[in-house]
């Protein structure tokens, strides 16, 4: 439905009330580590937007790595690269992938404005709906080979190879294809396993996959319908949830519950225990609330949306469960308030000097609800006996020039087969490829 000249005009003054929004109080390092800084809630008639306006890189342009490090272009010109997948022959697979049309967001100003919004930050343009396969022939660190690996998916985004089974989370579904060794593209139809929660309003659209040990069950990542509950709890359905799937009948239950929008997961590398990212809520402030890193157990609950980094209520959320909110875990590692953190993958691997031989990679995506801005960067959590400790280190960043404008936005993340980390770009249309420093003798 198009809008009316009114419904237009008010619009646009939201847009340009937006920048008058809300200002952080406490450096972004307050919301971060195991015990966050959590202020009281500062909502505002008009949600606090900066976003970061997408441009894209320059000629020769690139992200910056750490000290010592290498960053180079594993492969470029790539139609909005979001998640990534490293087959055991060593290929690489991206799901170059975006949102799922939603005709419904014209139908209200806040969606209007926020597809407005979401276009300027880079999300705004098609899904290309595809999976390519990149190629490194000589071992240079550079992709020589490109193809399309599967097509015709559904915005995809998370992939698992258990034995010859390759399966897919589209936005809707969980489909599973054959797979042969090398095979550079899929041609076959595939099997649909069960529906995931989609449907028209679909706001956390993402739904990413992890293999367990034995290959026997998938969990499948489910964001929430809506920032904080406002699209009506029965909209919620098996949402804000990962999801364990029994593969040999299709059945699954909730794992783990009250998450906003989960995306990462990986297994730690020594007790076995499943681990998450998680995109917390929006619009009661700058301060508020810290994405988080944390562990999940089956049962876990960890509040959303009616409490907040443990039980802490909010009070938007309205009737309260305080029966569910006595229950709420509290996350492991917090992660800075809105960061938008999305790519998850624990490193153990002697290639990697000290503290980075020991600890996860985590893509920040950057913010669109804080001043100043937070996110935007690879970051690495370093562990010790099992659990996140210290504060994160920059692996690589420069995502962001001196005039808030965004070249890029790190998502996706990747150990390959030599131990380098691959950054999926959805913005650059780039994955960067980060190597460990020279020099460093890997230790036996």
């Amino acid at each position: 439905m198009a809008m009316s000249l009114q419904q237009t005009a008010f619009a646009v003054m939201v847009m340009a009330l937006a920048a008058c929004g809300d200002v952080a109080q406490l450096p972004l390092s307050a919301g971060i580590g195991r015990h966050p800084q959590l202020p009281p809630p500062h909502p505002t008639l008009i949600p606090t937007i900066n976003v970061a306006p997408a441009i894209g890189w320059p000629a020769s342009g690139q992200p910056m790595a750490a000290s010592g490090m290498t960053v180079n272009a594993f492969a470029q010109g790539l139609d909005h690269p979001r998640w990534l997948y490293v087959l055991p022959n060593g290929d690489v697979l991206v799901a170059e992938t975006n949102a799922p049309q939603r005709p419904e967001d014209g139908n209200s100003i806040k969606g209007w404005v926020t597809a407005q919004f979401m276009a300027k930050a880079g999300a705004g343009v098609p899904s290309a709906n595809r999976i390519s396969l990149l190629r490194d022939t000589n071992g240079d660190g550079i992709a020589e080979t490109r193809t399309v690996f599967l097509n015709g998916l559904n915005s995809p985004f998370g992939m698992a190879l258990i034995g010859h089974d390759f399966y897919v989370a589209n936005t809707n579904a969980l489909m599973k294809f054959s797979y042969q060794d090398g095979m550079q593209q899929i041609t076959q139809p595939g099997i649909k396993i069960l529906d995931l929660p989609a449907g028209p309003i679909n706001h956390h659209w993402t739904k990413n996959l992890l293999a367990s040990r034995d290959g026997s069950r998938l969990y499948v990542t489910i964001g929430s319908n809506s920032n904080a509950g406002e699209n009506g709890i029965d909209n919620e359905l098996g949402r804000a949830a990962i999801w364990e799937v029994e593969l040999k009948n299709g059945n699954y239950h909730i794992y783990s519950s009250g998450l906003r929008n989960p995306n990462g997961l990986a297994w730690e590398l020594d007790n076995g225990t499943l681990w998450t990212v998680v995109n917390e809520r929006d619009e009661i402030g700058s301060d508020l609330v810290p994405d988080y890193l944390t562990s999940v157990t089956d049962g876990s609950f960890f509040g959303w949306p009616y409490s907040y980094f443990g039980r802490h209520w909010d009070e938007r959320v309205q009737p309260q469960r305080p029966d569910l909110v006595a229950k709420a875990s509290v996350p492991d590692y917090a992660l800075g308030s809105h960061t938008a953190s999305l790519g998850l993958v624990f490193a153990k691997n002697a290639l990697w000097p000290a503290p980075f031989n020991n600890g996860v990679f985590i893509g920040q995506h950057g913010s669109w609800n804080r001043t100043p801005r937070s996110g935007y960067r690879v970051i690495f959590v370093p562990f010790k006996n099992g659990q996140p400790f210290g504060v994160p280190i920059d692996v690589l960043t420069g995502f962001v020039n001196e005039d808030g404008e965004a070249f890029g936005r790190p998502v996706g993340i990747v150990l390959d087969k030599t131990a380098a980390l691959l950054v999926a770009d959805d913005v650059g249309n780039t994955v960067w490829r980060v190597t460990p420093p020279t020099g460093h003798k890997p230790s036996n």
